[in-house]
């Protein structure tokens, strides 16, 4: 008889840390940042090499728990990693990873399952898949045994930024009993744990049946179980997604998976057994540049670069261009980072604060802490080329079959100037269709819609002309992906 196993795919980070490159519409789960999947995508395929049925096992589709914002990145990202079916579970607002798996367990336990739920961030990097897929089989065999287990990396040096295990007596020759959770602890505390060598870091990855982690959240943190439970009960599908109840789900305490529950199982006796299960798998949080650049092929000045690159004199660097040169003469130990609009200078010992820029940036109402020049949408992208007084210049890529909202403007007109491609352009009363080289003109206050009727990435330049330009002057009437917020152009 299988046992099924349920990934649970926890996607709230805005991976503040990895500012320029990572935007808070756009976050570091969804780059590229080893290899060619984004790093959501590549957590997401680890799965699909478990070992199946032959092991006893049999892997379910994945269950996503991600912000709204991001719903259309996350469902993106599944069919890149070929997986067509999944649960994505829409957080109206971030509550922390413990409401997020309780969401996931109670839609577990709805077709009269029992799965072991495997839990894992979406933006870490494991390098070794092979030894961390004989491990996803071992915990499975332990949890589905009743035991709850965390896995802890085996350290590589004393690291301020994580919380540390310690390990309890051995239970076999991979397993411990998990003793403790000590919190992120400060240098002179980090290089003691490391001396011992008793201590892993917790890499936030966690397996325990549903039933299980329901009942131990029932017992410790009651809230969060009826807040989910209730948020649940409220909500609604929506296409491929699951829309949780916001006003319910505002009454869910604010806490992480070990504070709510697993702190509690290690210190009890009249539980399940928590369990440890060491990982030495080239595992990285990637939470800072410095990590960034610890796992990138280095020359032999110690320096990673990418893109268009001249350094000379310099040594122990990260030198990362997205659009222009970038030159860098006699200097040592910096991160820099170059994106369309913004540039990132800082020493490599400061690179775990660089939350003080995005938090800069947020309290100015900067749209550089949120948005890149090139923002996603459901239909395509689009990109800011040019801006001025009365006028704003961008760049449309519509998807083939894709299709902005039917929607109007008070106080802007629009140039469509097609690129490549053909585009179905409704004005009015009008519909009809242009092709390359050729352009029309939306008048102020005119009902229209752009669709790509076409196998091939439509292009659009589009010249806007008004008193107010900003993204809040829309009036949508249709549009096929049911979005409920107006955050961008639409």
């Amino acid at each position: 008889m299988n046992t099924f196993v349920q990934p649970v795919i926890l996607s709230g980070g805005s991976g503040t840390r990895l500012w320029p490159l990572s935007r808070g519409s756009y976050p570091k789960q969804f780059l590229p940042l080893h290899g060619s999947d984004s790093l959501l995508a590549a957590t997401v395929r680890r799965f699909r090499h478990v070992p199946g049925p032959g092991a006893g096992l049999r892997i379910l589709p994945p269950c996503v728990i991600c912000n709204e914002a991001h719903r259309f990145l996350v469902a993106e990202q599944l069919l890149l990693a070929e997986f067509d079916q999944g649960s994505i579970v829409l957080e109206p607002f971030g509550r922390n990873t413990a409401p997020a798996l309780t969401l996931a367990a109670l839609l577990a336990l709805h077709d009269d399952q029992d799965p072991v739920l495997a839990v894992l961030p979406s933006d870490h990097l494991i390098q070794d898949e092979a030894r961390f897929r004989e491990l996803i089989v071992h915990g499975t065999e332990l949890a589905r045994n009743g035991c709850v287990i965390t896995f802890g990396i085996v350290p590589t040096h004393a690291e301020t930024g994580f919380g540390y295990i310690r390990k309890g007596p051995a239970l076999d020759e991979v397993t411990a009993e998990l003793a403790r959770f000590i919190e992120k602890p400060d240098r002179e505390k980090a290089e003691e744990l490391i001396r011992s060598g008793n201590h892993l870091w917790n890499s936030g990855i966690f397996m325990m049946s549903a039933s299980v982690w329901i009942e131990e959240t029932k017992k410790h943190c009651p809230a969060v179980l009826s807040g989910c439970e209730e948020s649940l009960a409220k909500g609604r599908r929506d296409g491929f997604f699951l829309r949780i109840d916001p006003s319910a789900f505002e009454h869910c305490p604010n806490i992480s998976i070990d504070h709510a529950v697993m702190e509690k199982i290690a210190e009890s006796k009249n539980g399940p057994r928590a369990v440890v299960i060491p990982m030495d798998v080239g595992w990285s949080d990637l939470g800072s540049w410095s990590a960034i650049r610890e796992i990138k092929a280095r020359d032999e000045h110690g320096n990673f670069t990418q893109g268009d690159v001249f350094a000379k004199d310099t040594r122990n660097s990260l030198l990362y261009a997205q659009t222009r040169l970038l030159a860098t003469l006699g200097v040592d130990e910096l991160i820099v980072v170059e994106t369309k609009d913004a540039v990132l200078v800082a020493h490599k010992n400061s690179a775990q604060d660089i939350k003080s820029v995005t938090d800069y940036l947020k309290h100015e109402e900067r749209p550089e802490h949120e948005f890149h020049q090139r923002v996603h949408r459901p239909w395509g992208h689009y990109e800011s080329i040019d801006k001025g007084p009365r006028y704003q210049v961008k760049r449309l890529t519509v998807k083939p079959g894709a299709s902005l909202s039917l929607q109007m403007h008070h106080h802007r007109a629009e140039h469509w100037i097609v690129v490549s491609g053909t585009a179905r352009v409704t004005r009015g009363e009008e519909s009809f269709l242009l092709s390359e080289n050729e352009s029309t003109y939306i008048p102020l206050g005119v009902m229209h819609r752009l669709e790509n009727p076409g196998t091939l990435t439509l292009e659009i330049i589009e010249v806007q002309s008004g008193s107010y330009l900003g993204e809040d002057d829309i009036v949508r009437f249709e549009d096929r992906y049911n979005r409920v917020e107006l955050p961008a152009k639409n």
